[in-house]
């Protein structure tokens, strides 16, 4: 087993998901939810990111070809969808009966996809899956996905304490927190893009 891969691909994308960083956003969205139903939405969210990067790993940049979409408009296309939420957050405007929100929709959109499986866990995974050589190396590029969506699942799972030492006021409080939080993401994701356009098509010219 290439140990050096495993750590290099597992702390660059345990970083770029960053467990820590999602627990006041999926607190924000998932607080007022029974813990039954926070923790079924904390398992889609992962299995879904799991999925998409999986996905992209195998056949990102053919989808991405095919398509005629470059990574920067994936970037900014998640910062907008980071803004809506984020809009959402700060208005307060989230509070649909949660039978009627299901988990699955704040557990697929955004925390699965783009906090979890964002532009940045995807263009790492591409970029690693690139220079993988061998068998030997794609299953443990493999692995390290796997033992990072398991820290990330581990994080959302017992992240019910927070809720429990919070309370109403608190989980109101924390809200907002994510809102501004998550509208800062977004926007530096879309300066992201901008800046990664402007170079492309200047480096053409």
């Amino acid at each position: 087993m290439n140990v050096k891969l495993f750590g290099e691909f597992f702390v660059t994308l345990l970083v770029i998901v960053d467990p820590p960083g999602m627990v006041p956003v999926f607190l924000a969205l998932t607080g007022s939810m029974p813990a039954k139903a926070r923790n079924r939405a904390g398992t889609q969210a992962v299995l879904l990111a799991l999925g998409v990067i999986v996905g992209f790993a195998v056949a990102g940049q053919t989808l991405l070809d095919y398509l005629h979409v470059q990574l920067p408009a994936l970037q900014a296309a998640g910062g907008l969808l980071l803004i809506l939420v984020a809009l959402q957050l700060l208005t307060g405007k989230t509070d649909e009966p949660a039978e009627q929100a299901g988990t699955s929709n704040v557990a697929l959109v955004p925390i699965g996809t783009p906090l979890l499986a964002g532009p940045g866990a995807i263009v790492a995974t591409m970029l690693f899956v690139q220079r993988a050589e061998s068998v030997d190396e794609y299953l443990v590029l493999a692995a390290a996905i796997l033992a990072v969506m398991l820290c990330v699942w581990l994080v959302l799972r017992f992240s019910g304490v927070i809720v429990k030492l919070l309370r109403p006021a608190g989980i109101e409080v924390l809200t907002r927190i994510a809102g501004l939080l998550l509208a800062a993401i977004a926007v530096q994701l879309m300066a992201d893009a901008i800046f990664d356009f402007v170079e492309f098509y200047t480096g053409q010219g």
